[in-house]
């Protein structure tokens, strides 16, 4: 209560306790809706159901804590070590953790928060038994080769066929290569496709090396590599929202939408453009 003011006050002449009510009322909303879009968990599936249709071929279903493969292997979708951080999880996500931040499809470009990062945790058991082990030469029997813009770049890349990689970005090549030149100069010449190496900051595999990634024109690009201090305070992007939306629509995340920001990039992550936490479906 405030002081000098009777506690028989008449509600509707307390304009402070009307703001103090409505302040509380925004902060119960912001409170739920966070609740709403927090960590994935083991115990609410939606978001591995989403997991298995993104990879019909490759996955049969969730038995509990495990995912199920065509081929009988399973696999535990969490470590048991809830409350990772994000440098953590990087290093060492479990399939759960992929799901860890949402990752905002079809949006308008903006600066992500700090530290989020939707997609760039990834299970290195789950792609690796998804793609192959590149450096046991177990990706390269897959490649295929897409002739990148046809009709305005012409030049051949190789890709993963597995889950069909090859034919969606084939689609892509054919939706940009339909825009304006002025857009679809972002899109050439490419940085790379397959690339058996590993992510600079972590030391973890690239999709790059399981052949399901690829970078557009570096020199219309930015990333948070090229420059210092927080990433957060140094993101800058040039990369049109029409080739984001085209490759969004086919399947694969874009690097832009990272905090540690690197608009060049784009990888085959269907699992995370089909699934919302806040709405857990």
């Amino acid at each position: 209560m405030s002081a000098g003011r009777s506690p028989d006050t008449n509600f509707a002449t307390r304009p402070d306790l009307h703001r103090t009510l409505a302040a509380f009322f925004l902060i119960f909303i912001a409170l739920a809706a966070g609740a709403l879009a927090g960590p994935a968990s083991a115990d609410d599936p939606a978001h591995l159901q989403a997991l298995v249709r993104a990879y019909p071929d490759a996955l049969s279903g969730i038995d509990g804590s495990d995912l199920v493969w065509r081929d009988g292997t399973r696999m535990a979708v969490t470590d048991g070590r809830p409350g990772k951080s994000l440098q953590a999880m990087l290093r060492t996500g479990s399939i759960l953790d992929q799901f860890s931040m949402f990752y905002p499809s079809g949006s308008a470009i903006a600066a992500p928060a700090p530290g989020d990062d939707p997609g760039r945790v990834r299970n290195r058991a789950f792609f690796d038994k998804m793609y192959g082990d590149c450096h046991r030469g177990e990706v390269a029997p897959h490649l295929v080769p897409v002739v990148w813009l046809p009709n305005t770049w012409g030049r051949t890349v190789s890709v993963t066929s597995v889950n069909g990689v090859d034919r969606r970005l084939a689609e892509v090549s054919r939706e940009i290569d339909a825009l304006p030149p002025a857009l679809k100069a972002y899109a050439y010449p490419l940085g790379g496709t397959y690339n058996c190496r590993t992510v600079a900051d972590t030391g973890q595999p690239s999709m790059h090396g399981w052949g399901a990634a690829i970078d557009i024109n570096p020199a219309r690009a930015d990333s948070w590599l090229w420059h210092r201090g927080d990433p957060a305070d140094a993101y800058t992007n040039r990369i049109p929202e029409e080739i984001v939306a085209i490759f969004e629509r086919h399947g694969f995340i874009w690097g832009g939408r990272w905090s540690h920001f690197d608009t060049m990039h784009f990888e085959y992550r269907p699992e995370l453009l089909n699934y919302d936490p806040r709405t857990r479906e």
